[in-house]
């Protein structure tokens, strides 16, 4: 993870948020990361970085969500980074690929958003996640192949997400923004 630290204080020092809000947040996170050389690290307690991505198909007309079984919700791809990880992108890209199965997925280099969330993850103690969310694109004709990470993987219409995902609403207006 010491690759990872400086990269993603590099990442977000000079991504320009479009909202005050997110600016807030990049603040924050900017000030997590100054304050703890463990940030990025899941055994960080107090909290950690995590990466995530929303995964469009190559038309920007579906998104891929998976069904986290820990979390019993629809939620984007992503995850805890891990020690070869040399930065943000590269680690929401991994996790992208390992818990869709699609090879060839592109991302873009800039964070999309950030979400900052409470959760007992698999330290097994309350924690928060420092989520930065990635604009992913699939390749034309992908098909998932869902992982042992998820009890389901599958593409939605990005106008008509499962039930109980009203938290996504945002990152994937956010998506489609870019696109």
């Amino acid at each position: 993870m010491t690759a990872l630290h400086p990269a993603a204080t590099s990442t977000l020092d000079s991504w320009k948020p479009d909202t005050p809000a997110q600016e807030s947040l990049r603040q924050a996170y900017l000030g997590f990361l100054a304050a703890r050389r463990d940030a990025c690290a899941r055994s960080c307690e107090a909290g950690h970085l995590t990466a995530s991505a929303i995964v469009l198909d190559a038309a920007a007309e579906h998104v891929l969500l998976t069904l986290h079984p820990r979390v019993g919700r629809w939620l984007q791809l992503g995850g805890h980074c891990e020690p070869e990880d040399t930065s943000l992108t590269a680690a929401a890209l991994r996790e992208a690929t390992e818990e869709s199965g699609i090879s060839g997925l592109t991302i873009e280099d800039d964070p999309l958003r950030l979400d900052v969330h409470p959760i007992t993850c698999s330290l097994g103690v309350p924690t928060r996640h420092f989520d930065v969310q990635f604009l992913v694109r699939a390749p034309a004709g992908a098909e998932p192949v869902a992982s042992d990470e998820s009890d389901d993987l599958r593409w939605w219409p990005v106008h008509a997400l499962p039930p109980d995902t009203e938290d996504l609403t945002e990152l994937v207006a956010a998506a489609l923004d870019r696109t």
